[in-house]
């Protein structure tokens, strides 16, 4: 209880402004990266040219996160972009010594018990790749159209706290995905993500 109150509290500080970025610039080239995923698999963004990619930060222990995935918002939308040719990646950057730590194998057991249909859930225990991406918070969307180019980066939807109606919500990251699959100018490709702060050191 006590983590997860932090937790919403670190959040509302997120959805102020106080520790929001904007990161790499959309319409430029995606920060490169090469990162294994829990079972082992090895992926790197330059052999994916051809396809769209998302990237999802994620952190089961992230209330946010939780809502997402136990709602069935989260795994409904993998399931649907991975039948389009969607390449969709949940990225994992919570530091070994931090208490929302989880092992691989932990990882695998919380998903699958989820239904997550991502291609892979890529492990960044260094924080690089999330800091090259200035990934803020969990969850937070990245598309990287067919060329590697960031197409989008932000929240998942405009509904923070899940009070709306799934239908009502402005649901920014699908709108977006539609667009870039679509061949089309992304018309919102940047909006501010909400969630729990990336845990990348033992001390955030």
């Amino acid at each position: 209880m006590v983590r997860i109150i932090v937790s919403l509290m670190i959040s509302i500080i997120l959805m102020a402004g106080g520790l929001y970025a904007d990161g790499p610039a959309i319409g430029e080239a995606a920060p490169e990266f090469t990162l294994n995923d829990t079972k082992g698999n090895s992926y790197s963004l330059a052999d994916l040219e051809g396809k769209v990619v998302v990237l999802e930060w994620t952190n089961p222990n992230c209330p946010f996160v939780v809502r997402h995935y136990r709602d069935d918002l989260m795994p409904a939308l993998q399931r649907q972009y991975a039948e389009a040719g969607v390449v969709w990646f949940a990225v994992n950057s919570t530091h070994p010594e931090h208490r929302d730590y989880e092992t691989d194998e932990s990882l695998n057991d919380i998903f699958t018990e989820w239904n997550a249909a991502y291609r892979g859930q890529l492990v960044d225990l260094d924080g690089s790749v999330g800091r090259a991406y200035n990934a803020q918070t969990t969850p937070q969307m990245y598309i990287i159209d067919e060329s590697g180019v960031l197409r989008y980066n932000g929240a998942i939807d405009d509904d923070p706290r899940g009070n709306q109606p799934h239908a009502e919500r402005v649901q920014y990251f699908q709108n977006a995905l539609e667009q870039v699959l679509g061949g089309e100018t992304v018309e919102v490709s940047t909006t501010r993500p909400y969630g729990c702060t990336v845990k990348y050191t033992k001390d955030t």
